[in-house]
């Protein structure tokens, strides 16, 4: 493409890994970057929330040094300004008092700087959540459990569907990785990783179950009733019993299995691509 330079390349597949979820990928795009073209400010940014997204106190240490080598740079970066007050936002202000001191002073300096850009509504976001309280806290863990239902859900009927298809087809490629003008297809690295690891009679059913999700649970939780009720009306327990539970153990394996499986797919899928990446550079 006429016009494009190296930090313009770099910069791409930088950003192409991190929607991607490929934080080791990005922090290694990132490093290759400053290896072959030297210290970029914006690179910084790259490798800085390569290792910020990972919330590790290794990382957050290896975040900020790499936060305050592109800001050495560049000081009104707004990119590297943002990403370091929201790193020092989060820092714990006993275990790193100066970390989290410096959030209000890099704040005010992305304020000052351009408080109508996207960095500083992006910070603003921030500091809300910062300060959000006990039950916010409750209801966002509702919805990424419910948000992650429905994906195990979705998954096991895509898996059904594609099973259909190749048993239609009587070929073994019904669920291959697709890669058209030079794209990486996501949902295609999942659904061929879900049909690789849970075909075959052994994993029926975990696949009916999988496909079944929200009534699997229904039927569990209502047989783990009826079993607790069971028991302390004749007498087996005098209070609270475990025994009932042991009807929420396959719904729990089968929604553990269809995790595993779309974590190997999420990385098969980031390996993937940035290998493409790599190849255009």
């Amino acid at each position: 493409m006429s016009g494009t330079t190296a930090i313009d390349v770099y910069q791409d597949r930088c950003e192409q890994l991190f929607l991607a979820g490929g934080n080791a990928a990005v922090r290694r795009a990132a490093q290759e970057g400053l290896d072959e073209l030297g210290p970029q400010p914006d690179l910084y940014c790259w490798l800085a929330l390569g290792h910020a997204v990972e919330d590790d106190d290794d990382h957050d240490d290896r975040a900020e040094e790499a936060f305050r080598a592109g800001l050495a740079l560049d000081a009104d970066h707004l990119g590297l300004l943002a990403g370091y007050a929201e790193l020092c936002l989060r820092a714990d202000g006993f275990e790193y008092p100066g970390r989290a001191a410096r959030a209000s002073v890099l704040a005010r300096r992305l304020k000052e700087s351009a408080p109508e850009s996207a960095e500083a509504e992006q910070f603003a976001a921030a500091e809300r959540w910062a300060r959000r309280g006990y039950w916010d806290d409750i209801r966002m863990r509702a919805v990424v459990g419910a948000l992650q239902g429905r994906d195990t859900e979705a998954q096991a009927r895509a898996l059904a569907e594609d099973l259909r298809q190749r048993d239609g087809d009587g070929d073994g490629d019904g669920g291959a990785i697709t890669q058209g003008a030079g794209t990486v297809d996501r949902a295609a690295t999942v659904r061929a990783a879900t049909l690789e690891a849970l075909s075959g009679p052994w994993n029926a059913p975990v696949r009916l179950l999988g496909r079944y999700r929200t009534a699997a649970w229904a039927v569990s939780l209502i047989l783990c009733f009826a079993t607790n009720t069971m028991l302390r009306r004749t007498g087996v327990v005098d209070h609270f019993s475990l025994w009932g539970y042991l009807w929420l153990i396959p719904v729990l394996i089968v929604d553990r299995r269809f995790a595993a499986v779309r974590k190997e797919a999420e990385a098969r899928h980031v390996a993937h691509l940035e290998a493409v990446l790599a190849e255009r550079s």
